[in-house]
């Protein structure tokens, strides 16, 4: 007789299926240990169940401009609404379209509504501000001595460097390459060199459009902490287009500045067109402008006051709803096109593209409609939701223990890693990807108790069947797997698939029940694969499971077996020949 080969595997069985169990123990650790150590040990809850305001918008073009609702101009648009709420001092608000025409704004409590509603519904304010002065971030703590406008010589460092020959070295604090605003000529000659005159002009009359900053508005630029977000937020709020003001911006190596600016020179609306292109001659990208007839005006008489002046206030800052999203230097007399260069990317390129084209908005908002949820009418209906999966859980735990007895630990105990596996990923994937749990999320949680349930009962209704078979329970944990993992595998795939598609072609809400109907039947795999089949294995090597106890769930004479099967030789009885 053949001694058996050794390290031969039932059909479908696994080898070491502790080595499984231990590594799903361990990533179950390790996620739990990072939501921890993250601090975020509760999953985000969604607009209707921690409270707040949800403002629809529906975007609507200019007479003249109907090709202006488009796709870059609702992204765009997007990213003003987002800064706008974020500077109301909101943590987790959500902004995304809806459709080909709608904004969805999603604002959590403790957000005065009213103000939001306001902020969010006008159109986006961007301005050209000649800069007086440049100062870094702080609060200037030593001495408020000197006007921020007064001397060009010590401040001229806080000015951007140009991206022009003449002046393509950093400045004295070591700042990155920035902007420069020059003609778009084809060449890359000199726009900086036309003017070497006026070096050192002794012409302080600080600013060329004469608004010399008053004490007041040098005290509050004294004063202005560009590394507080509140401070930024209020920096210049409530000043007209004529008036100086203070504002912060970020330079180009991301870290934030405060300016002391003067009146608006330049509207937005006197920009015609503005693209970030790449110059096929110098390899580098660029953003092209072209201004209206009476832009054109305004800009050249600008340019040319400050095309004399010393750094920075050669400087003109372009300012969207009161921040300074870039400032470069002039060159030189500029009218109906320009263009800015520096240390631009492909995408800072078209991003301040797309601000100087679209951030006075060629689009109105009509607000559809407001939703103010109440926290505690959220929280009721947590509470009411909870319940509903809490009785559905009670239901199917009763019904895994009466009708698989033992077997309902393993069916039990997977529920609680899907349940651990769930809840740690939806507090990781908050901070994450900004997944909050909403009530269709929590929806979508209850029903995937059901799938989870399901795909347990598959795998013991198979073992079960092996065991009607005449099987022992060893061979019969192994042979029922790969059928069992068949019908899982088809169940899933179409839940995931229906998610899918639920996902992608659904917006709001619905979709936080699509993403985590998507999550736990991910999961499901995950469980029934490294955490139920190897502890099934384990389990069936017991004698309490394996000698087929009646409170096992596994007991032949409840389940009807026939006689075991043995293994015996085949003998092939004798054949009566057939009659011709």
């Amino acid at each position: 007789m053949a001694a058996p080969k050794k390290g031969r595997k039932a059909p479908g069985g696994q080898g070491k299926p502790g080595r499984t169990l231990a590594l799903m123990l361990i990533v179950m650790a390790a996620l739990v240990g990072g939501m921890f150590w993250s601090g975020e040990t509760t999953p985000r809850l969604g607009i209707d169940l921690a409270g707040g305001t949800t403002i629809t918008l529906k975007a609507e073009a200019e007479p003249g401009k109907e090709s202006a609702v488009n796709e870059t101009n609702m992204a765009t648009a997007v990213g003003i609404i987002e800064r706008r709420v974020n500077g109301l001092g909101v943590s987790e608000a959500e902004v995304q379209t809806q459709g080909k025409e709608n904004i969805i704004v999603n604002i959590p409590k403790g957000t005065d509504s009213e103000q939001a509603q306001k902020q969010v519904g006008t159109t986006a304010q961007l301005f050209f501000r000649p800069v007086l002065s440049v100062a870094p971030a702080g609060p200037a703590t030593p001495e408020p001595a000197g006007s921020p406008s007064a001397s060009p010589s010590g401040k001229a460092t806080d000015g951007k460097d140009k991206a022009t020959a003449p002046s393509s070295s950093p400045t004295t604090q070591g700042r990155a390459v920035t902007e420069a605003l020059k003609a778009p000529s084809p060449t890359p000659s000199g726009a900086a060199s036309e003017q070497p005159k006026a070096p050192e002009s002794p012409n302080p009359a600080p600013t060329p459009s004469g608004a010399a900053a008053d004490p007041e508005l040098e005290k509050q630029f004294a004063a202005l902490n560009c590394l507080d977000p509140k401070a930024r937020a209020n920096a210049g709020k409530g000043a007209q287009p004529e008036q100086a003001t203070v504002a912060c911006g970020k330079n180009s190596v991301g870290g934030w500045e405060k300016y002391l600016l003067g009146p608006a020179e330049v509207d937005g609306k006197d920009v015609d067109d503005a693209k970030g292109v790449l110059d096929p001659q110098r390899g580098i990208w660029i953003v092209q402008m072209d201004f209206t007839g009476a832009g054109s005006k305004k800009f050249a008489k600008i340019t040319g006051k400050l095309s004399q002046q010393p750094s920075p206030m050669n400087q003109f800052a372009i300012v969207l709803d009161g921040e300074v999203v870039s400032a470069p230097q002039v060159n030189q007399t500029l009218s109906a096109s320009a263009e800015i260069s520096g240390s631009f990317n492909q995408q800072s390129a078209q991003d301040l593209g797309n601000i100087l084209s679209y951030g006075a908005l060629p689009l109105s908002f009509d607000q559809q409609s407001v939703t103010t949820v109440t926290a505690a009418l959220g929280g009721e209906q947590l509470k009411a939701g909870l319940i509903a999966g809490a009785i559905g859980l009670a239901l199917v735990v009763i019904y895994l223990v009466v009708y698989y007895r033992g077997l309902s630990i393993v069916a039990l105990l997977s529920l609680l890693a899907s349940a651990i596996l769930t809840y740690a990923l939806m507090s990781l994937l908050g901070p994450a990807i900004g997944f909050a749990l909403n009530l269709p999320a929590v929806c979508g949680a209850i029903v995937a108790i059901g799938i989870t349930a399901d795909s347990f009962i598959v795998y013991f209704e198979r073992i079960r069947d092996e065991i009607r078979e005449g099987r022992t329970l060893r061979p019969a944990v192994e042979r029922a797997w790969p059928r069992a993992r068949r019908t899982i595998l088809v169940s899933d795939f179409v839940s995931f698939l229906a998610a899918a598609v639920l996902f992608i072609v659904t917006v709001g809400k619905v979709q936080g029940f699509a993403f985590t109907l998507g999550l736990t039947t991910l999961l499901d795999v995950v469980v029934v694969f490294f955490f139920t089949k190897p502890l099934m294995t384990l389990l069936a090597r017991t004698k309490f499971f394996s000698s087929g106890h009646p409170w096992s769930g596994l007991d032949p004479k409840r389940l009807g077996a026939k006689p075991p099967l043995r293994r015996s030789r085949r003998v092939s009885a004798p054949v009566d020949p057939k009659e011709a």
